[in-house]
């Protein structure tokens, strides 16, 4: 799978039959979950699996697996990993990591055939309902090395060891592309620097010197791969409406030659990775958003790019802790603000009620400043109402939309 390109290689058994399916789809448009799909020969006279990730022997057993997940709309962590793996076995590692394929662990078991049985039960398999799919295969390591037990790693056989390094370089080996690792808020509440990360005090106060769950602020790739949007619909400014609530928007440029496809370059990559973990997934106008980091480490500005770099609809320029504590997945709530102080529910139903059924508007003040809540009945709706009406006039203001997490109005 060459997930970043949304293709394919596929080995027949011989030539022959390679011709045989190839001919067949002249005659037969192929498609796969709805979407057309095209098929040619390719250069490549043998497929390697062992080219495609240094950490993944394929189908030749072994005690300790390699777990991507995808779609991941919800954290995961250690815990979590844990407690789906556990039944088949003792689990006595596991260390997560975030590469370009997406969100990764690497579990280790006591014994192989407990490895066997997890992988034959759960490949495939979603943590949660419609997401979080676990795509598994076995490692080529031969033993895991964890120095810290925190929410990234732990040693199930050694409950002893530290939450964090306690000064100097980390020794946590690298499993990821990520180098050392970032240190979460100590079991004493004492708040950890971060002194490679931009906004370092913002993001200290907005987690309380810890970070959120399944973030693993190591990420220094500020690039950001968008793939299977809706090219119809779908414009730079949509984009930035979307991603700029996880971080300022350098430049984008969607891909002529996949206008499916577009990058989106962040500020910095704490911002990108807080992107691609609580967009990865996420639905706009019918498509599932497949969002990845880029091998691209920027985008060369020139006439097909979009410059945002010096934009004020960047919001992370300023109370950028109260944004980075904003930051979750698209949820059904959106949160308007910088309303006209005589507006009206009738008119913020109005200015919005195209993009879905409105379910329940709610308009409140807040130090003297009018603002409202708006509940559609679907995350999709909520996220294009949101893409589409960010930084548009209402009544004379330019209004601002974020996620909101309350539940109900």
């Amino acid at each position: 799978m060459l997930r970043a390109k949304n293709q394919a290689l596929i080995q027949m058994q011989d030539v022959a039959a390679a011709i045989s399916a190839l001919q067949f789809y002249t005659n037969v448009q192929p498609s796969i979950r709805g979407r057309n799909v095209y098929v040619q020969f390719s250069s490549h006279q043998e497929l390697t699996t062992m080219d495609q990730n240094s950490q993944g022997r394929g189908d030749e057993p072994n005690r300790i697996l390699l777990v991507t997940i995808h779609h991941m709309m919800y954290p995961i962590t250690v815990e979590v990993l844990h407690q789906v793996f556990s039944p088949y076995g003792f689990v006595e590692k596991i260390v997560t990591f975030q590469k370009s394929a997406g969100f990764q662990s690497l579990i280790q078991f006591q014994g192989r055939q407990s490895a066997i049985n997890a992988r034959t039960s759960l490949q495939g398999r979603n943590i949660y309902d419609g997401c979080c799919q676990l795509d598994i295969q076995f490692s080529n390591l031969d033993e895991l090395q964890v120095n810290y037990n925190n929410d990234r790693s732990r040693d199930f056989t050694n409950p002893n060891l530290p939450s964090e390094q306690k000064g100097g370089r980390s020794s946590q080996p690298s499993y990821g592309d990520a180098g050392g690792m970032y240190a979460l808020q100590a079991g004493g509440g004492r708040a950890v620097a971060y002194p490679q990360m931009a906004n370092a005090a913002a993001i200290a106060a907005a987690f309380g010197g810890g970070l959120p769950p399944g973030i693993s602020g190591t990420n220094d790739r500020c690039t950001v791969l968008v793939s299977n949007l809706n090219p119809d619909r779908v414009d730079e400014d949509k984009l930035f409406n979307l991603f700029s609530l996880y971080g300022n928007i350098v430049r984008i440029k969607l891909l002529r030659n996949k206008p499916d496809h577009a990058l989106v370059q962040m500020g910095d990559g704490f911002q990108a990775e807080l992107a691609v973990h609580f967009l990865k997934g996420a639905m706009l106008f019918g498509k599932r958003l497949e969002v990845n980091f880029s091998k691209h480490p920027n985008i060369t500005q020139g006439a097909d790019t979009h410059e945002y770099v010096n934009s004020n609809l960047n919001r992370f320029n300023r109370n950028a802790a109260k944004n980075y504590r904003y930051c979750c997945s698209p949820t059904k709530m959106i949160h308007l603000s910088t309303l006209p102080q005589d507006i009206t529910e009738e008119e913020i139903a109005a200015h919005l009620e195209e993009h879905g059924n409105i379910v329940n508007t709610k308009l409140f003040e807040m130090n003297g400043k009018k603002q409202a809540l708006v509940l559609f009945d679907t995350e999709e709706q909520a996220t294009e109402a949101l893409v589409c009406k960010h930084a548009t006039s209402l009544a004379g203001s330019i209004i601002r939309i974020s996620f909101s997490q309350v539940q109900a109005i």
